[in-house]
């Protein structure tokens, strides 16, 4: 198939995608003169642009530049590196922590690291795709239980032992990024020292919007995943990401993580934004979290009353807004645009076929007055598709 008939056949599918350039990634920003509402943003806090964040990038570039110059193996380990690192451990309750250059970056390299020459990886069949490519790199065997269903977890440990010299991990988001919903964490760390495996834990889309001072939905439960990773392109405001584990996964991973030893270490910009949004959770004390939920919950209940079928609880500012046809969930997406609200259209291989979805997304941009009318146009542009009876 040549590159014209593969996207043809990507467009006739509903599954064609194309970049918008935005003037800006607020919650609320403005577009030709004219306010749109953003529910795309991962940027639950709206902290991106917050002075403490700002501030702190920007004297960390005055300071040290806009790059950390090599790999952190080689130059690229700084000092502000390695202050983080201590803060993210304090944080997490961990005793060490690595930062990466990106969520996906921290995913693609720890699972590998940890798998070694021989491993079974478990995986919720909704995680995320880094941890699905890292499974897939980590070059051992893998097994994907049905969402959520601890059940179909012990079941596939139990038929599938640890053969000698082999390492189990089991692999989870806390918050899965399309559905917003949360795992069973309790169950499945129980079930994994059970079993004796690793547990690896995506903290992304929980930590600065759940848990004590935002430290995720781990530490609200009072459990302690074998690693907990999170990328820093959510709540934190900022970029990179990071994993939070004990010294000896840390050293492993020091030395078998491509991702981490082949990588230019994280620009010091991002490393002083990070630092400091971590500050703020920490000052705020998980208000921040508490009253961006406060919106999701207001926002579940305009979208319910408009007679969506909305998850019958709220576990994070993730709501989705199922469609169905990919066809469609892009035609509403369209519409919304025409009414100055940015919602993308999710379609496959992003979420399972048949399960096209608007992704939206609340954060602390958003007003309740903006929510009302976010919802309105949704439930009129729901009605005009049928979407809506």
């Amino acid at each position: 198939m040549t590159p014209d008939q593969a996207l043809s056949d990507l467009k006739r599918r509903g599954l064609l995608r194309s970049l918008r350039a935005l003037p800006d990634n607020r919650g609320k920003l403005e577009i030709g003169g004219e306010t749109w509402l953003n529910f795309s943003s991962n940027d639950y806090l709206d902290l991106a642009h917050h002075p403490a964040l700002a501030d702190a990038a920007t004297a960390a570039v005055r300071q040290l530049g806009c790059s950390s110059g090599g790999s952190r193996l080689t130059s690229g380990h700084l000092t502000v590196h390695a202050a983080l690192e201590s803060a993210l451990a304090d944080f997490t309750g961990m005793e060490t922590a690595l930062v990466f250059g990106s969520g996906f970056l921290t995913n693609l390299g720890v699972i590998p690291a940890l798998a070694g020459n021989r491993a079974q990886v478990f995986c919720d069949r909704l995680n995320h795709a880094s941890l699905i490519d890292g499974a897939l790199m980590s070059g051992g065997k893998w097994h994907r239980y049905r969402h959520n269903d601890t059940a179909h977890l012990e079941t596939l440990l139990s038929r599938h032992p640890a053969q000698e010299g082999e390492t189990r991990i089991v692999v989870t988001d806390s918050i899965f990024s399309m559905d917003g919903d949360a795992a069973p964490l309790a169950e499945i760390f129980a079930i994994a020292r059970r079993a004796g495996a690793l547990l690896v834990v995506d903290e992304s889309h929980a930590i600065g919007v759940l848990g004590p001072a935002g430290a995720g939905l781990c530490a609200e439960l009072g459990m302690t995943p074998d690693v907990l990773t999170c990328g820093m392109g959510k709540a934190f405001g900022s970029y990179g990401g990071f994993a939070a584990c004990s010294h000896a996964l840390a050293a492993l991973i020091v030395n078998r993580a491509r991702s981490f030893i082949y990588s230019t270490g994280l620009p010091p910009a991002c490393i002083a934004a990070s630092h400091a949004a971590l500050g703020l959770f920490i000052e705020h004390r998980g208000a921040l979290g508490e009253g961006l939920m406060d919106r999701a919950r207001h926002m579940h209940a305009l979208l319910a009353a408009a007679d969506f079928a909305m998850p019958p609880a709220v576990a994070s500012p993730i709501l989705p807004v199922m469609v169905g046809d990919n066809h469609a969930a892009l035609a509403f997406a369209d519409r919304l645009a025409e009414k100055r609200i940015l919602c993308g259209a999710i379609r496959p291989p992003t979420v399972p076929p048949g399960t096209a979805r608007l992704r939206l997304t609340v954060t602390r941009a958003h007003s309740a007055a903006d929510l009302a009318a976010a919802a309105d146009a949704f439930a009129a542009v729901g009605r005009d598709l049928g979407v809506l009876q």
